[in-house]
């Protein structure tokens, strides 16, 4: 699973400036999401950008150092046409048959920061390929990719509740009733795996139809009461048997330390809202070369074990209990 962050994409524009066309003009971004390039490369090259639908009609978005929000197409002679990515090329294609229609006589080049292998046809610059399954921070939770996936509801659909709030009681059920969504997808999600207790499926499944968020499924732990679940400390690993056992591909998680459980015991990717950061493979590997604990490895470097417990205090107990008890 290739993962890139807002932190990733503003780095490789930036280095992909080095390969475009020099004398550049204009940036013209594709809807939506080449938007996001089109202002990072504006804004790198102090240069005026616009959408597609401004390049016909003369607007600016965006004016650099010498435009004042209008323009006459004629004073620009180098124009780059941008989005995020490359797949299918259906965009891509769009865009040059819209921008061909306008009849320009400027030199006009297309590009993408990320392309699959096969699509660099598409355009006439790439910064990277990016083999495909991939996601993106920008549209993670707006992608078909999220019918294939295990989804955490508490952090990721909607705040977590407070203290007092979590009363497995009245206070709680209130919050479930009315907390605000700070993410609603445009997409089907494929399993919501929740830590709420079965007994709030009602209350959990009204919010989501009130708020309009889809999903095929909604998986729920089977305690009683709150004080159950909270002894048995068993939500990492509840959510890893619920992915390991279904055909998603991936979980997205609220909390580091579960993400990490997750990913640990399933071998799946999981990302992990907390960290921004895609948990598969390679991150599994160095956990497991970093993580290997002995009496003789926490005298010989006892200052990099006090940060391991800091970053992750309860995966640190659980990993010492298995070394020194």
């Amino acid at each position: 699973m290739n993962y890139r962050s807002f932190a990733h994409l503003s780095a490789d524009t930036q280095e992909w400036i080095a390969d475009l066309p020099d004398d550049l003009d204009l940036i013209v971004g594709i809807p939506r999401s080449g938007m996001l390039v089109s202002n990072l490369l504006s804004l790198h090259l102090n240069l005026p950008m616009t959408d597609i639908d401004g390049l016909r009609d003369g607007r600016l978005l965006q004016t650099g150092e010498r435009y004042d929000g209008e323009f006459d197409i004629s004073e620009f002679s180098k124009i780059l046409v941008v989005d995020d990515t490359v797949y299918t090329g259906n965009a891509m294609t769009d865009a040059r048959s819209t921008v061909g229609g306008f009849r320009l006589s400027a030199n006009v080049y297309y590009g993408a920061v990320y392309v699959d292998s096969g699509s660099e046809r598409f355009v006439d610059t790439y910064a990277q390929t990016l083999e495909f399954p991939r996601v993106f921070e920008w549209n993670m939770m707006h992608h078909d990719f999220l019918a294939k996936s295990c989804v955490d509801l508490d952090g990721i659909l909607c705040r977590d509740p407070t203290p007092e709030e979590n009363d497995d009681g009245a206070k709680y059920r209130e919050f479930i009733a009315t907390v605000d969504p700070i993410c609603v997808p445009s997409v089907e999600i494929g399993k919501i795996v929740t830590c709420r207790l079965e007994k709030y499926r009602s209350e959990t499944a009204a919010w989501l139809d009130k708020h309009g968020i889809k999903y095929n499924e909604l998986v729920m732990m089977q305690y009683p009461d709150k004080a159950t679940r909270v002894a048995a400390g068993n939500h990492g690993e509840y959510k890893a048997e619920v992915y390991q056992s279904s055909e998603a591909k991936l979980f997205i998680e609220s909390s580091h330390s579960q993400a990490r459980t997750i990913a640990m015991q399933t071998s799946k990717p999981v990302y992990s809202k907390e960290q921004n950061r895609m948990l598969q493979q390679g991150y599994l590997n160095r956990v497991a070369r970093n993580g290997r604990m002995s009496i003789e490895a926490v005298k010989s470097d006892p200052l990099r074990y006090v940060e391991q417990f800091r970053s992750d205090p309860v995966d640190f107990v659980k990993r010492a209990s298995s070394v020194f008890f």
